[in-house]
C-alpha cells in the first residue's frame, strides 16, 4: 500500500497531533505537562511526513505551537489550557453565510453579496496569578460577484473579496486582584474595557484591516493579549520576567 509507512508513523502521532494531521482541527483541555507531550509529537512532522495532503496547517507552527509554550510558561502544572482550533480553512462547510442581493445600476445588472466567518483559534488558560485568559481569532471575508454589461453588450462576471480579522482577549482576574490604570492608552487599533464585579474583568478588542501574514500573526495576538496584563501591578501578572 502507498505512504503505508507514513500512515503508521501518524499513527503513533499524540491524538491531538493526528486530529491536526488528518481533520486539520483539535480541541483538547489539558495540564502545561500534557500539551509538552502534544508539543514534542509535533515537533517531529516534518522529518516524517512528506506527502502534502498530510503537511500541517502554516498556523500551526507559526501560531498555535507558540502561544502553547507561552501558556504553559504562565500556567501552574495543574493549570488547564483549552485549546479549539479550526485550521480547514474558510472554505471549510458551515463557515459560509446566506447570499444576498445588493441594489444595482448602471451597467451592473446584478451584485451578490455574502460573508464567510471563520473562527479558526480560541484559547482558554488557567494563569499562576489565579486569573483566566481566553483568546478568540476570527477571520471575517467579504465576497461580492458582479455582474456586468459593457457599452458593447458583453456580459462579464467578477468576484471580489475582502478579509479582515478580529481579535478578542478577555482577563479575568482572581477575586480582590489590584487593577491599575495604565499611564499610556494602548494602540489606536485595540479598545479595552474593564467589567467591575466579584471578578474584575479586562477585555481587549482589535479590529485588523486584513489578515496578517503567518510570521506577523502571533504578534498580532501577542499585543492585544499584552494590554490585559498593563492594568495590574507586575507582581500580579503571572510573569516574572
Amino acid at each position: 500500500m502507498f505512504w503505508r509507512k507514513t500512515r503508521e508513523a501518524i499513527g503513533r502521532f499524540h491524538p491531538a497531533h493526528q486530529r491536526l494531521t488528518l481533520e486539520r482541527t483539535v480541541s483538547a483541555s489539558s495540564v502545561p505537562g500534557e500539551w509538552a507531550a502534544v508539543l514534542a509529537s509535533l515537533s517531529q512532522h516534518e522529518a516524517t511526513v512528506r506527502r502534502r495532503k498530510w503537511r500541517l496547517p502554516s498556523r500551526t507552527t507559526a501560531v498555535l505551537v507558540p502561544i502553547i509554550h507561552v501558556l504553559s510558561e504562565d500556567t501552574a502544572p495543574d493549570g488547564a489550557i483549552g485549546v479549539a482550533a479550526d485550521l480547514r480553512g474558510p472554505g471549510a462547510p458551515g463557515k459560509k453565510g446566506p447570499e444576498r442581493d445588493l441594489p444595482v445600476g448602471g451597467r451592473v445588472r446584478r451584485l451578490t453579496e455574502w460573508f464567510v466567518l471563520d473562527p479558526w483559534l480560541q484559547v482558554r488558560a488557567e494563569l499562576r496569578d489565579g486569573s483566566v485568559l481566553e483568546i478568540r481569532v476570527t477571520d471575517r471575508i467579504r465576497h461580492r460577484k458582479i455582474h456586468r454589461v459593457n457599452a458593447r453588450g458583453k456580459h462579464k462576471w467578477k468576484t471580489k473579496k475582502k478579509a479582515v480579522q478580529r481579535i478578542d482577549a478577555k482577563r479575568t482576574l482572581a477575586r480582590d486582584a489590584a487593577v491599575r490604570r495604565p499611564g499610556t492608552a494602548p494602540p489606536a487599533w485595540i479598545r479595552v474595557r474593564v467589567k467591575d464585579g466579584k471578578r474584575v474583568a479586562l477585555n481587549a478588542t482589535a479590529k485588523l484591516p486584513r489578515v496578517p501574514e503567518e510570521n506577523d500573526q502571533l504578534q498580532a495576538i501577542l499585543t492585544v493579549v499584552a494590554e490585559l496584563f498593563r492594568w495590574t501591578p507586575p507582581q500580579a501578572s503571572g510573569r516574572t520576567a
